[in-house]
């Protein structure tokens, strides 16, 4: 799978949990349980609760994903 295959969905972060996981509501009205980039990591972006977010997902699990960028 390419980087090209991911599907890239925008949400808000609704709950926080241990070890850098998100509970993230999409704009289509779905729960997405996703962990942040490294990008996100090395930098040290803090994501928190409200917070407007990029979710990037694999067509073969829409349920988890990866946060790739904090909106402002």
């Amino acid at each position: 799978m390419s980087k090209e295959d991911c599907i890239e969905m925008t949400g808000t972060v609704v709950e926080k949990f241990p070890a850098g996981k998100f509970s993230v509501q999409l704009d289509a009205e779905k729960l997405v349980l996703a962990h942040l980039a490294g990008k996100l990591r090395r930098n040290r972006i803090r994501v928190l609760k409200g917070d407007r977010v990029t979710v990037e997902m694999s067509p073969y699990d829409l349920t988890k994903g990866r946060i790739t960028y904090r909106h402002k």
